[in-house]
């Protein structure tokens, strides 16, 4: 016989089972997965910080290798390989930056021009690690193309932008727009308070991958995910 679960408020202390991330493709060499704003891509310190989508996705596919990440804070699409093999073809193509990259973000205030460049040197500001800072002198070379969109940001203060990283330094588009006066809504790290108040997470979504298959056969891999904000 079959027991019927019983409610959950039977049990208060169980945490949330954690959901199955969605995954946006699927075949014999990598897998292109959905991560949710709030969750970490790989595992912190701590029992505290076990949870991550590399875990939740290895408990459907064990054999899933890490290949990039996301923040914490960020949304949106993050690629992993399927065999060792695959990783090291796809860590190649990132070295290579032969994989194109799009993100959505919602920014305080509104760019004069309808695209731009940004290239300032990124460096860890270790006094106050994790974050990072614009550093002339050690920082190390960092570009982000942006183009203003047609679709308006979440109030009449902000602006929406797609943006396109040359380079992949840690926490880049998020300093590359504080650096310029357009702080990104939400972000916690480098945004002031009040614009950081107009947002409930940080409005970056990585929404578009393209990049050569891994498998050398000619294919190009292109995946999008919807903008949740």
């Amino acid at each position: 016989m079959t027991l019927a679960a019983p409610p959950r408020h039977f049990f208060p202390d169980l945490p949330a089972p954690a959901a199955a991330p969605r995954i946006v493709h699927c075949d014999d060499w990598l897998l292109v997965v959905e991560k949710p704003a709030g969750l970490l891509a790989v595992p912190g310190r701590g029992p505290d910080k076990a949870d991550c989508l590399s875990a939740r996705l290895q408990a459907v596919h064990p054999e899933a290798l890490i290949v990039h990440r996301l923040d914490e804070a960020t949304s949106g699409l993050m690629l992993f390989a399927r065999h060792p093999e695959a990783q090291r073809r796809l860590s190649l193509a990132f070295e290579r930056r032969a994989v194109g990259k799009r993100y959505v973000a919602v920014v305080d205030g509104r760019p004069a021009a309808p695209r731009g460049r940004i290239e300032l040197p990124l460096a860890a500001d270790w006094p106050r690690r994790p974050l990072q800072r614009v550093d002339h002198e050690h920082g190390r070379p960092s570009r982000t193309d942006w183009l203003r969109m047609q679709e308006g940001g979440v109030d009449a203060a902000s602006c929406r932008l797609a943006l396109k990283p040359h380079t992949g330094r840690s926490h880049q588009l998020r300093v590359h727009l504080a650096a310029v006066g357009h702080p990104i809504l939400g972000d916690a790290l480098y945004a002031p308070p009040a614009v950081r108040a107009r947002a409930p997470r940080l409005l970056l979504h990585a929404s578009r991958l393209r990049l050569p298959h891994p498998a050398g056969d000619g294919r190009r891999l292109d995946c999008s995910s919807p903008v949740p904000f």
